[in-house]
């Protein structure tokens, strides 16, 4: 039995699993709200925009919290739906719905707004982007990354543990709250764990975190995540990316025909055991990685404590 078919079994929800494989996640149909949004929310801001969506800062004054608001572009997402045409993907909505975890941001509602767009309501992380604390080295890393991709990793057995890939872990996706809580904030990308989604040929992802048998468009799984994962430790510690930032998937391809680079020459004062965690965090054959989160964490926790 290999590794598919045991999550496959672990992660399988309903009674009648899709031709070919396990069964897809129970993903609940509901009426849709409708929503004004100018009149129920009183937008503060903007936080980020994503390639399909924006995210603002926003008062509900339905429940009187603030919040944050995101409204994705109908025909970039109508266009990212048409990828699984046949597949039932469920919406960002449904899936935020479902994942209620400490690790992973707390979506409170989903439906569309008055022109027809998708909206998700969610808590209102107040804190920092992974990737900004990496971009500037920022101190507050410093004695915390075993702890804060602890959490993630945390975040991603989750997801695994009912049924869905993440595809878009990177530390653009990931918040860092005052309190020091690691949050993973965009299920834009995620998808049913079953073989119809594994099938080769859907490269969505960002491009520098991409594993290899997604860009060769091989059949995928879990691991996927898991090298996703890999590479943005591989950045929190050495503070760069095991290969050059590549402009293209073809160009990425291409540098990933060569080994990793060696975490030492990127910051000397990695040790030889961090060495080794981060090199096996990157491997190209999935084989090689850390095969789950909860193997790629007790490695992580092994580390020592100064990180």
């Amino acid at each position: 039995m290999g590794l598919f078919d045991i999550f496959s079994g672990l992660f399988s929800r309903s009674a009648k699993a899709p031709s070919g494989g396990s069964a897809s996640p129970v993903v609940k149909k509901m009426k849709l709200p409708i929503i004004n949004v100018e009149k129920r929310f009183e937008l503060m801001g903007r936080l980020g925009q994503g390639s399909m969506s924006k995210v603002f800062r926003a008062y509900d004054r339905e429940s009187g919290k603030t919040v944050c608001l995101k409204v994705l572009d109908k025909e970039k997402t109508a266009k990212f739906q048409a990828r699984f045409q046949g597949l039932n993907r469920p919406t960002e909505g449904e899936v935020a719905e479902l994942m209620k975890h400490k690790n992973i941001v707390q979506s409170f509602e989903h439906g569309m707004t008055m022109t027809k767009e998708p909206y998700v309501v969610m808590e209102l992380v107040d804190g920092m982007g992974l990737n900004f604390l990496i971009e500037t080295r920022s101190k507050q890393l410093d004695g915390h990354r075993i702890d804060y991709l602890s959490q993630l990793a945390d975040g991603i057995a989750h997801m695994h543990k009912i049924g869905f890939l993440h595809r878009d872990i990177c530390p653009r996706n990931v918040m860092v709250d005052k309190e020091g809580v690691v949050k993973i904030i965009d299920l834009g990308l995620a998808v049913p764990y079953t073989p119809p989604f594994c099938k080769p040929g859907n490269r969505t992802g960002t491009t520098n975190y991409l594993a290899p048998e997604l860009i060769k468009r091989q059949t995928t799984d879990h691991r996927v995540d898991m090298f996703a994962l890999g590479v943005t430790a591989f950045e929190m510690f050495t503070g760069l990316l095991p290969w050059e930032r590549a402009a293209s998937l073809q160009m990425l391809l291409s540098l990933m025909n060569k080994p990793a680079r060696d975490p030492r020459e990127l910051r000397p004062d990695i040790d030889e055991e961090t060495c080794r965690f981060l090199t096996k965090c990157v491997e190209r054959d999935p084989r090689d990685r850390y095969q789950t989160p909860k193997d790629f964490r007790e490695a992580l926790q092994a580390l020592p404590a100064h990180w």
